[in-house]
């Protein structure tokens, strides 16, 4: 009898020592459309970097996307790739948007704004703050090298159809303007996406190594940005590096 009533004790302690998982914190991902050869786009790419330092300690992670679109105009933005194009159109189908423009402005890939509205940029940013995110992503380990960036990651949630973007972006560049709408003037760039990989999402630790542009400097700093996207392109887990 004394030996029963010690393992439903030890049985009733297991249960109750198990403990629930912590909720995952609240994220809010701003991707920032934007080009060089677009006038209005100055002052949300101005606006994108205070927010930046203003939530340097808070979830909040900027990405600087340059699209290919304005490149007609009389300068080639060096920053542009027809791939961040593509994804901007991706967003305007899932937002039934007849047209896309810039400075677009999407978070979480959720909702968009004009991304040089500085009102708007600070409510949603708050409102997105308090939503819990679905996914959780550890970075364990993130290396750079001469030509690449190595990053070893571990995700834990629902990972039913989603796909994992480890993108690396260059945390800032200063270009002077020759031709176009922005002819004279001497632009600064933050967080610009540089370079993606996708990846099937898994519960596995991840290792991945993403390829830096010639164009980067060994005095450049970057930094590696995590997300987990579903089939609707709404983010449900992000996680950044420091910078390297």
């Amino acid at each position: 009898m004394k030996t029963l009533t010690i393992t439903l004790l030890i049985t009733l302690g297991l249960f109750t020592n198990n403990k629930a998982p912590i909720d995952n914190e609240p994220i809010a991902v701003l991707e920032l459309f934007t080009s060089q050869g677009c006038s209005s786009c100055p002052a949300a790419d101005h606006l994108l970097n205070q927010v930046r330092k203003q939530y340097k300690n808070n979830n909040v992670f900027v990405l600087s996307y340059h699209v290919s679109y304005w490149n007609y105009i009389g300068w080639k933005d060096p920053f542009s790739d027809p791939k961040h194009t593509n994804k901007q159109n991706a967003y305007a189908r899932k937002f039934k948007s007849r047209s896309i423009y810039t400075p677009q402005l999407v978070i979480n890939g959720k909702e968009h704004f004009v991304g040089s509205n500085e009102s708007i940029m600070h409510s949603k940013i708050k409102k997105h703050l308090k939503i819990k995110a679905n996914n959780n992503i550890t970075l364990k380990h993130t290396k750079r090298n001469n030509s690449s960036v190595n990053v070893n990651f571990k995700t834990t949630g629902n990972i039913h159809e989603k796909n994992t973007q480890i993108i690396l972006v260059l945390k800032e560049r200063q270009t002077q303007i020759k031709q176009g709408e922005n002819r004279n003037r001497n632009l600064k760039n933050n967080n610009i996406v540089i370079s993606e990989e996708f990846v099937r999402t898994t519960t596995e630790t991840t290792s991945v190594s993403l390829d830096i542009p010639k164009f980067v400097t060994s005095e450049d700093k970057l930094q590696v940005i995590i997300l987990i996207k579903n089939k609707e392109l709404s983010i449900t887990g992000a996680s950044k590096s420091a910078y390297l």
